[in-house]
């Protein structure tokens, strides 16, 4: 894949990208350019000028082993892509927006905007018979949910059942079904699974290329690893990250990597490529603590 050409007046496209991801739709544009169809926490859609500058100039595959709303993803729309994440709701939303967009839509329809409905329809997973339910319900379900609980959160409890509570919105766009309907073209060529990061970055051979957004390691020694995987992020998970940039690095495989701007992550890293961004954080309990921090992009190439 020549990425050159599908930066072209990248700005303006990306612009519209980030206007769009988690609000109103752009005016102009809509057909040409899909946005993320899910809201998501630490998304980069605000990131999406730095990351597109610093992307290699060509490469094969791409690879997002933490998928999230994969919003480089649907900014660059590479042909071949291998999407993962260890989220099974996640992936089988992708999966459907991307085989079943039609019906998915269709069943969008059967969702309310109301906090009884909302709390109805969260207990799902509660129930024995969740798992029996089609994928396109799940996917429905997902898609709802992510649009009208608090903050478009995605968060799960030690058992593994969704807990972010009613976002109480005038009036959210739980169905854009011209923006699903893009993004499901695009997917057309993306292989989406539920795989752990390591087992996904191991297939990544010579010439591929993969961008890695994993929960970033905390801020302080008192901070807890984000997470909205079941089974938490860990320390000795960053270190097998990190064991795995190595990895792809020998093997010739080129990777970026978006992390928290700090002393273990810079001592870490420091035989690679580390540059600093601004990024703006919304999300935190304390409101003096929310606003502009620095990132690192951390790459194996220049």
């Amino acid at each position: 894949m020549e990425i050159p050409a599908r930066v072209e007046n990248s700005s303006s496209e990306v612009a519209a990208v980030v206007e769009g991801s988690d609000g109103e739709a752009p005016k102009e544009g809509r057909r040409s350019v899909p946005r993320p169809f899910l809201k998501w926490a630490g998304g980069k859609g605000q990131l999406l000028d730095e990351l597109v500058s610093r992307i290699p100039a060509q490469f094969n595959r791409y690879f997002e082993p933490f998928l999230g709303g994969g919003a480089l993803f649907f900014r660059l729309r590479p042909e071949n892509a291998l999407l993962s994440d260890v989220s099974r709701e996640l992936i089988n939303c992708f999966e459907v927006v991307r085989d079943s967009v039609d019906l998915l839509i269709a069943d969008l329809e059967k969702h309310k905007h109301s906090g009884k409905h909302f709390y109805r329809v969260r207990e799902w997973d509660r129930k024995n018979d969740f798992w029996v339910r089609s994928p396109v319900e799940r996917a429905s379900r997902f898609l709802y949910l992510n649009k009208t609980c608090y903050n478009g959160l995605y968060r799960v409890n030690s058992r593994g059942e969704f807990n972010v509570p009613f976002g109480d919105y005038k009036n959210p766009k739980i169905i854009d079904s011209e923006n699903l309907l893009a993004c499901s073209k695009v997917l057309a060529g993306a292989k989406c699974q539920t795989m752990a990061f390591d087992v996904a970055m191991a297939e990544a051979a010579s010439g591929d290329f993969v961008y890695l957004d994993p929960p970033y390691v905390p801020l302080s020694e008192t901070a807890s690893f984000t997470s909205y995987a079941r089974d938490g992020f860990t320390v000795e998970d960053q270190e097998r990250l990190f064991d795995s940039c190595v990895a792809l690095d020998r093997r010739g495989a080129q990777f970026m990597l978006s992390n928290s701007d700090t002393p273990w992550v810079r001592e870490r890293y420091a035989q690679f490529n580390i540059e600093t961004v601004k990024a703006s954080r919304a999300i935190n309990s304390d409101r003096e603590k929310r606003g502009e921090i620095t990132e690192v992009v951390v790459r194996n190439y220049r």
